[in-house]
């Protein structure tokens, strides 16, 4: 197990200034470890530097599409995260790419290095076999790492949520300029959502050792809901009334489809599909003792967490409550 105490030893985080990777780097700078985040604009990633004491934290260009540029950044590590995914593909930012190859790459190159202490952040529901590219792309992501890099620790979470999140901020969003939401397929999809801290701590875990060599961890908080239960969630932290109206699959995909074309969408018709499947913690990962609990990590209530971000969305601002109350 790495001594938590030196800073001694460097973990490369891929995707360290996204969403979950920045979660990431502070946990691992908690711990001790001196982080480098790999991300393709380090001159956007000053934000990550407070997160460890001076000259901690450091960034560094890379990008998976490159192999060269994934050698570079693991020049010299002991450990590497990769927190790297998208949503949705953009020009040269595809699924294939990030998702697929890049993973694979990131593996290859920690084979050569000599690095075998490896975390790879994966999604619920991956599989290589699918027909929906963006799990298949999460599947062959972690095939790619499994076979260049056995021993590696996979985890995959649930739909994530805290402060930057791509889930209740968005929909907390339409619910500014909107007076109705859509609950896609009826809204009766099953999440089981997870803090991005806890996922971020299943990562530090895995690299002090916590966690056991090649296996396949699934995230999910302490809660199972459906869509609806999310949104009407949402609505009460931000103080709104709004009507949710029930959009068929049918419907959904040709919105999705077109939506698809704009630079960012709000839907794609591979986010629709997604729903059409609960993303939940399975028995078998439960049993097995491959989740949070497994980790010794408690998972955070969404009501706990969801009141410090979502406030922002309220009509009156984060005091609206005090002046109500």
């Amino acid at each position: 197990m790495t001594d938590s105490t030196s800073p001694a030893k460097l973990v490369t985080v891929f995707g360290g200034s996204g969403f979950v990777g920045r979660h990431v780097v502070q946990a691992l700078a908690r711990r001790g470890y001196r982080v480098r985040a790999a991300v393709r604009r380090p001159d956007l990633a000053g934000h990550l530097q407070p997160l460890g004491d001076v000259g901690q934290v450091t960034a560094v260009q890379a990008n998976l599409r490159y192999r060269w540029s994934v050698d570079r950044a693991l020049d010299g590590a002991d450990a590497v995260v990769n927190a790297v995914g998208i949503l949705y593909q953009a020009g040269r930012q595809s699924f294939d790419a990030v998702q697929a190859f890049g993973p694979r790459a990131i593996g290859e190159a920690a084979r050569a290095a000599g690095i075998e202490n490896i975390v790879h952040i994966s999604a619920i529901g991956a599989d290589a076999d699918s027909d929906i590219a963006y799990l298949q792309s999460k599947g062959l992501g972690e095939a790619g790492v499994l076979e260049t890099a056995p021993d590696a620790v996979i985890l995959r979470p649930s739909i994530i949520f805290g402060p930057e999140d791509d889930f209740f901020n968005k929909f907390a969003g339409m619910a500014q300029v909107s007076p109705a939401l859509p609950l896609i397929g009826g809204g009766g999809t099953k999440f089981q959502p997870v803090y991005v801290g806890n996922v971020a701590e299943a990562v530090a875990v895995a690299i002090d050792g916590g966690a056991r060599p090649g296996a396949i961890y699934e995230l999910g908080g302490p809660e199972v809901v459906s869509f609806r239960q999310c949104l009407e969630r949402m609505l009460e932290e931000t103080g709104r009334k709004r009507l949710l109206v029930p959009v068929p699959f049918g419907v959904a995909k040709i919105m999705g489809r077109i939506m698809g074309l704009l630079p960012k969408p709000l839907l794609t018709a591979d986010q629709v599909r997604m729903l059409q499947s609960d993303t939940t913690v399975s028995e078998t990962a439960e049993a097995d003792g491959r989740t949070l609990v497994g980790l010794g990590i408690a998972a955070t209530a969404m009501d706990v967490i969801l009141p410090t971000y979502l406030v922002r969305f309220r009509e009156h601002g984060q005091f609206e409550r005090i002046r109500t109350s």
